[in-house]
Formats: C-alpha cells, sequence, structure tokens
C-alpha cells in the first residue's frame, strides 16, 4: 500500500481507483504466488507420466546377453553394398562371438575364421540356432 500512495504504481488518484489499483495489485501478488504451485504440480505431474510411459515401454524389452562362442547373424543394413534390392537377403552369417566387448559390442569371426575385425553393435545381430 505504501509503494501505491508513493506513486510507484502510477500517479496520485482518488479514493475509488486507488482503492481498486490496491486491490488489483494484491490480486496479482496472490497469482504469482500461486503460479509457482501450479508450476510445481506440473513438474510433478510430468515426472509421474515420464515415469509411467516408461514402465510400460521397459515392460517390453527384453535384454539379449551374447557369450564368446556363439553363433549369429548379422543384417545388412541399407547402407552396406551388400544391400542389393527387394529380393536381397536381410541378414550375413553365420558368424562367431569372439569377443564382448563393453556396452554392447561384439567382436565377430567368421564360422572358418578367415574374415576378423568385424565389430558390430549388438542391436544388429540375433542368435543364430542349428
Amino acid at each position: 500500500m505504501n509503494e501505491v500512495h508513493a506513486g510507484v504504481c502510477g500517479p496520485h488518484m482518488n479514493g475509488y481507483v486507488l482503492a481498486k489499483k490496491i486491490l488489483r495489485v494484491k490480486t496479482r501478488l496472490e497469482q504469482l504466488t500461486l503460479i509457482d504451485g501450479k508450476r510445481l504440480t506440473a513438474v510433478y505431474f510430468g515426472q509421474l507420466y515420464q515415469e509411467r510411459i516408461a514402465r510400460a515401454y521397459n515392460k517390453k524389452v527384453h535384454p539379449r546377453y551374447f557369450e564368446v562362442g556363439q553363433l549369429v547373424l548379422k543384417c545388412i543394413l541399407p547402407h552396406q553394398k551388400e544391400a542389393k534390392g527387394k529380393f536381397a537377403p536381410n541378414w550375413q552369417g553365420p558368424y562367431l562371438i569372439k569377443e564382448v566387448l563393453s556396452k554392447g559390442a561384439l567382436h565377430l569371426t567368421d564360422v572358418e575364421r578367415k574374415i576378423t575385425g568385424i565389430i558390430v553393435n549388438a542391436d544388429t545381430v540375433k542368435r543364430y540356432y542349428t
């Protein structure tokens, strides 16, 4: 109220307009304090939503573990020269896992151990059953 009387919020005015201005300023301050609470609840519900979506997604994810000596097929990616069209095969192999590297990388070798040095992501291979 002192700021309104001092003229910080505008020039000095008659009683009715001054009372109305004091109410307007007071309601703005109340709204600003309510905004923080609304913002916190929005963040809280956003986090709950993200957790719920992650739980629903992770239900369907099955981690695959590979071991040295397993046979796998390697996916032929579209940018490789082996991808020659619609009727070309989608998988190459079988390959033998020579080493399991960190963060899902695999070091593959040919079954006859002629071709070595193939390092691929574990997402691009699938288990080969004989």
